[in-house]
């Protein structure tokens, strides 16, 4: 058992390491340690785990470690990959807030910066078509349903909660 948690917590310490630019970020991570690499998920799971995610609130990376964590080790399972989940980034920040500090005015420091945000940007596209029944995304339905969405959440101030309701009444009545 010992050795199941500690490999818990180094997995999701390892996710939390490397997770950089936010919830959506930690996608293909968790995806390739806990589905692929150690099957502690299936895919099914990985993707009822991120419809899931929309609905409750909190953070992304700590539903999928308390989820893992408890599936493969219970309680401590949760806990053990819930804390390697946090100890990571707690430590990054403290780092690079000091490296930051100190080098924030360096073009070249703002550059690193600028390619790991487009790097977090096509992680989250990947991650968005990989959730997506990609036979139906060219759907009249889907298309007007992701346009009509997008546009909401760019050109808006509509809460996201408000806009998945709104898309799940619309799967309901547009059948």
């Amino acid at each position: 058992m010992i050795v199941v948690l500690v490999n818990l917590f180094l997995v999701f310490f390892k996710i939390g390491l490397f997770a950089v630019g936010g919830a959506y970020s930690f996608l293909p991570l968790i995806e390739n340690e806990a589905v692929i690499r150690h099957q502690w998920l299936t895919k099914e799971e990985f993707l009822d785990i991120a419809g899931v995610n929309q609905i409750f609130p909190g953070a992304i990376s700590i539903k999928y470690a308390t989820y893992t964590g408890y599936k493969i080790a219970g309680v401590a399972g949760a806990i053990f990959a819930n804390l390697g989940n946090t100890l990571a980034p707690a430590i990054l920040v403290v780092f690079f807030s000091f490296i930051y500090a100190r080098f924030k005015e360096f073009p070249r420091a703002q550059s690193a910066l600028e390619m790991i945000r487009l790097v977090v940007f096509a992680m989250i596209i990947a991650v968005a078509f990989q959730t997506v029944n990609s036979d139906k995304i060219l759907s009249i339905k889907s298309v007007v349903i992701i346009v009509l969405s997008f546009s909401l959440f760019i050109y808006t101030k509509v809460h996201p909660a408000i806009v998945i309701v709104l898309a799940g009444i619309a799967g309901i009545v547009w059948k």
